[in-house]
């Protein structure tokens, strides 16, 4: 089963595919400003009943008119090692070169340090004698994504600062790039918004420390963000006040049903009927104040002591 931050570690390059050019200059490359982008069909299934999907594939094109510096970018979430991904990738790269005509780039982009480094490393597809195909991966992770804590330099680039949260969402310095991202997000509209909460919330699933904190942060103004996130958070708020209006009302139900009987309930007995926060004994406290002689003995079988 796909998990969030399986989708939010790739789904955030279609939604933002000059988040690629953040993420190459950090790596320490140079590509040359796209024209354009086109987020391409990502399904690799051949004729024979094999199917082979790549997670995101983006087309980068330059304004130039040959169109020599375009190039395709296959982008691949990955959660664990696994053994056979080095081959099912260079099928992806071998199959998008032939099928598109252009040089094909692979990014693996990771949320943990081991794998990070597993998926850096260049495997031989090819005998030892001869290395004639040989898969180099390049790899987005907490070893070399930056660690954005400033509000204006997360407020500059979003996108890489929610890459920033994903890719570090296990770490403890995770707190410090959310506060940054929630104080940028105040600076900018609702639609800018919605989506960056979206997918941080998404890539920080694996982690309920940082998932209880980003909810915190974002419920600080829940006013300005309209997102599934605030609506999930209002929900709970309701279902609270619900709650808390039923226990009232229970209280209110065990008070009346002895002042109906003519039972006299003094000011500590009121206190502690209304002052009960258990639906369950609140429930109890109603049988027994059917039938009980007095106010003060309702709490007497009702797995309380007078």
């Amino acid at each position: 089963m796909v998990s969030p931050p399986h989708e939010a570690m790739h789904r955030i390059f279609q939604d933002y595919p000059g988040l690629f050019t953040g993420v190459s200059q950090v790596l320490g490359l140079t590509f040359a400003p796209p024209a354009s982008v086109t987020v391409m069909p990502t399904d690799l299934t051949e004729a024979r009943p094999v199917e082979r999907r790549v997670d995101t594939l983006l087309r980068f094109d330059s304004d130039g008119s040959t169109g020599e510096d375009s190039f395709l970018l296959a982008i691949e979430s990955q959660g664990k090692k696994d053994p056979d991904k080095p081959s099912s990738w260079a099928y992806y790269l071998s199959f998008l070169c032939a099928k598109y005509k252009i040089p094909v780039l692979l990014l693996v982009v990771c949320q943990d340090r081991a794998t990070a480094e597993w998926a850096a490393r260049p495997v031989s597809l090819s005998p030892r004698q001869w290395p004639a195909l040989t898969l180099r991966p390049l790899v987005a992770g907490p070893h070399n994504m930056p660690v954005i804590t400033d509000p204006d330099e997360a407020g500059a680039d979003l996108a890489l600062t929610t890459l920033s949260a994903i890719t570090h969402a296990k770490d403890p310095d995770v707190g410090d790039i959310l506060k940054a991202l929630s104080s940028a997000l105040q600076q900018v509209s609702e639609a800018v918004a919605d989506p960056i909460i979206e997918f941080t919330a998404q890539g920080l699933s694996g982690n309920r420390r940082a998932v209880e904190l980003w909810r915190n942060l974002m419920a600080v103004d829940l006013s300005f963000y309209k997102s599934w996130l605030s609506e999930e958070i209002r929900d709970e708020g309701r279902d609270e006040g619900r709650a808390e209006a039923r226990v009232q009302t229970a209280a209110e139900d065990v008070l009346l049903v002895l002042e109906t009987r003519g039972l006299d309930v003094p000011d500590e007995i009121r206190e502690r009927v209304t002052g009960c926060d258990d639906p369950d004994l609140l429930r109890r406290l109603l049988t027994r104040a059917v039938t009980a002689p007095s106010a003060e003995e309702i709490f007497t079988d009702a797995g309380e002591d007078a």
